[in-house]
């Protein structure tokens, strides 16, 4: 099994799903978990009380993290974060590593961190994830853009968001197309910038094909 050389300035595509194909995420509190993590975790900046913040984004949709502290996770993050989607059974990142190392770092506290309170959630042991996580190098910008695409249309698995993955509350694309939730901490720049406007971003998405033929991929690896 062969490796690859994760590099500054590179962007990936990571990917992960649940031991055995089961699910990990069982309730919107998960999610709501999940989310904090790939945000606020970017960084090796510490955030205390994870439980109250969680318990506010349940109620208000919005994380209740101070400004400071957003300006000190951007200043040192090991990644930008470009788009996401949480599935049932998995989950897909688009990032660009900023340090050396900072994509391992980066994925040891997310997948530690979820592994840790869903195992205390639920009163289980032992592995979450299906192995290591995966990562594919995203070798050219139009790869970029599929992968976007990919990524955005994963929703239309789930039958109630089939005819609308724009509104599904649990992926990056509500922010591509409306309003970014998540400020410094969600870089979508390298994918909006280069639409005219918010609708062709979503017409390439329903048209692009990126999840029926896998246009998105690259040749795929373990870390």
């Amino acid at each position: 099994m062969r490796n690859i050389i994760i590099a500054p300035e590179e962007h990936y595509h990571i990917l992960n799903r649940g031991n055995n194909k089961q699910p990990i995420f069982l309730d919107d509190h998960d999610r709501a978990r999940f989310l904090f993590l790939i945000l606020y975790f970017q960084s090796s900046v510490i955030v205390l009380n994870v439980s109250y913040h969680i318990l506010h984004f349940m109620k208000h949709s919005v994380f209740n993290i101070s400004r400071n502290m957003k300006k000190e996770i951007f200043e040192n993050r090991y990644i930008d974060l470009v788009n996401f989607a949480l599935m049932p059974n998995h989950f897909h990142l688009t990032i660009q590593e900023r340090k050396e190392g900072g994509t391992a770092r980066y994925m040891q506290r997310v997948l530690n961190g979820y592994t840790k309170y869903f195992n205390a959630k639920y009163k289980k042991s032992g592995h979450l994830f299906q192995g290591p996580y995966k990562a594919i190098h995203i070798s050219h910008d139009r790869q970029l853009l599929y992968l976007s695409a990919y990524i955005h249309s994963n929703p239309k698995e789930l039958q109630k968001w089939s005819r609308k993955p724009e509104a599904y509350p649990w992926s990056s694309y509500q922010d591509y197309t409306q309003k970014n939730r998540r400020g410094s901490l969600l870089q979508m720049g390298i994918i909006t910038e280069q639409f005219p406007h918010v609708k062709k971003y979503r017409d390439f998405v329903e048209t692009s094909g990126a999840k029926k033929q896998n246009k998105y991929l690259g040749e795929e690896h373990y870390i």
